[in-house]
């Protein structure tokens, strides 16, 4: 997909989601749909286990795009957001607070070490274009 112009967007909508990481492997969480320009504004994720430390990982599959300016740089692939980082028990850790946007076709991936121990909430806006 080529890299759309946000200038001319037909509309946005601000949406949150959550997630309890119930698989200790790491699963696809959302695919960006056709023709959608996703803007992730802020990942956090929290341990509900009382006792103990859970490992979170959060990953960015990217689908083939072609950049508007930019060369030199990998247009497909898996990338870590977050690669086996700690979470304490009755906490909460910040993954990603400065927006980063996904295209069409790219997938958001994560798991975690203890199966339904820690819990994602991810605030997002859809824009389509």
């Amino acid at each position: 997909m080529a890299n759309p112009n946000i200038v001319a967007v037909a509309t946005i909508f601000g949406e949150s989601v959550g997630y309890n990481l119930t698989a200790t492997t790491t699963t696809t969480l959302m695919t960006v749909s056709s023709g959608k320009l996703l803007k992730i504004n802020r990942i956090t994720c929290a341990n509900v286990d009382g006792a103990a430390a859970a490992d979170v990982t959060l990953s960015v599959t990217k689908a083939n795009f072609t950049s508007a300016g930019v060369t030199n740089f990998d247009t497909s692939g898996t990338f870590h957001l977050a690669k086996t980082i700690s979470v304490p028990a009755d906490a909460t850790l910040v993954i990603l607070d400065t927006p980063i946007y996904l295209m069409e076709a790219d997938v958001l991936k994560g798991g975690a070490s203890a199966a339904s121990d820690l819990d994602l909430v991810i605030s997002y806006d859809v824009i389509a274009v």
